[in-house]
C-alpha cells in the first residue's frame, strides 16, 4: 500500500519574479494594490481595476499594455507618442519594450496610475459561474 501524500506538509513552489515587475515598486505602499499573475504576464491593480498589464512573452507581447477605452487612445497617444494600439488587443494601446522611450514612458504611466488617472484603468469583468450538471442518478464509485 502507498503511503499518502500530504499536501499541506510540502511548501509551496515561490512564483517567480516577473522581469517588468520593478514597475510595481512606486505602487507598493497604495493599499488597494495588487499584483497578480493573470495571461502569462502581470496585471498592476489599483483601487479594484486592472491599470497596466507586463507581459515577456514575445512580440507583439513583449512590453506594458495600457488598460483603457477607445476614447481616451487618442490623448494618452498625444502624450506618449511611443503607445500604439496593439495588433491583437486593439482594445488597449501597447508600449512595446523595444521602444526607445520605454523605461521612461513605462514609469511616467505608473505615476498616472498612481495619480488616479481616470484614462487608465477597467473594471474587471464579472466571474462566470460553472453551469451545473445535468441532473442524474449517482453511481457508485462517484464522488460525493
Amino acid at each position: 500500500m502507498k503511503p499518502a501524500r500530504v499536501a499541506a506538509a510540502r511548501p509551496r513552489a515561490a512564483r517567480p519574479e516577473h522581469p517588468l515587475q520593478w514597475l510595481a515598486e512606486p505602487l507598493l505602499d497604495e493599499p488597494t494594490f495588487e499584483l497578480k499573475s493573470w495571461f502569462g504576464g502581470r496585471t498592476l491593480m489599483l483601487h479594484g481595476r486592472h491599470t497596466l498589464f507586463l507581459t515577456t512573452q514575445g512580440e507583439p507581447w513583449q512590453g506594458v499594455l495600457v488598460c483603457t477605452f477607445h476614447e481616451h487612445q487618442p490623448s494618452l497617444r498625444a502624450e506618449f507618442p511611443s503607445l500604439q494600439p496593439h495588433p491583437i488587443l486593439k482594445k488597449w494601446l501597447y508600449l512595446p519594450e523595444s521602444a526607445a522611450t520605454f523605461e521612461t514612458d513605462a514609469r511616467r504611466l505608473v505615476r498616472l496610475v498612481r495619480a488616479r488617472d481616470p484614462r487608465i484603468g477597467i473594471e474587471p469583468s464579472a466571474r462566470k459561474k460553472k453551469k451545473i450538471a445535468a441532473a442524474r442518478p449517482i453511481r457508485f464509485g462517484d464522488p460525493l
